[in-house]
């Protein structure tokens, strides 16, 4: 029992990297694909659209910075917190790079028809990574309390 306990904390050290790269990965596929169908519909500001398109990446670096933050010497004082920790905050990464993709899809499709309204377009994306944020903040100062 003890090698599953240790084991799980040694997972949730990873999870933040791993979780928020597969989210980051499948948002940055879905804002890609809407950029790259923008290209075709549009005649100028091809950039804007491909820069959008990279957004849902910062939840990786996010994951990585919390990896960070959580590696240590695993033992069975700490490993039930580095898996809480590493874990929720890795889901959180990860559901919030599929939304924030999500969003940006709406975005380049209504700024494409509508160029006057990318910049308000943009928000509702950059709220979903304001919730990103709060997880990396709390995800710090909760690996700062587990034990060493």
């Amino acid at each position: 029992m003890d090698q599953v306990i240790l084991a799980l904390g040694w997972l949730g050290i990873y999870a933040p990297v791993a979780l928020g790269a597969i989210g980051s990965s499948i948002g940055c596929t879905l804002a890609g694909q809407a950029a790259a169908g923008a290209l075709l519909d549009v005649e100028s500001g091809y950039g804007k659209y491909i820069g959008l398109a990279a957004m849902p990446s910062t939840q990786s670096i996010f994951g990585i910075v919390i990896m960070f933050s959580l590696n240590r010497e695993v033992s069975l004082a700490n490993a039930p917190g580095l898996a809480a920790v590493g874990l929720l905050a890795g889901l959180a990464m990860l559901f919030n790079s599929v939304y924030q993709g999500r969003a940006l899809v709406s975005a380049i499709e209504a700024s494409k028809n509508k160029p006057e309204i990318f910049g308000l377009s943009l928000a509702p994306s950059a709220i979903v990574e304001g919730f990103a944020v709060f997880a990396f903040v709390f995800a710090l100062v909760l690996s700062g309390a587990l034990p060493q």
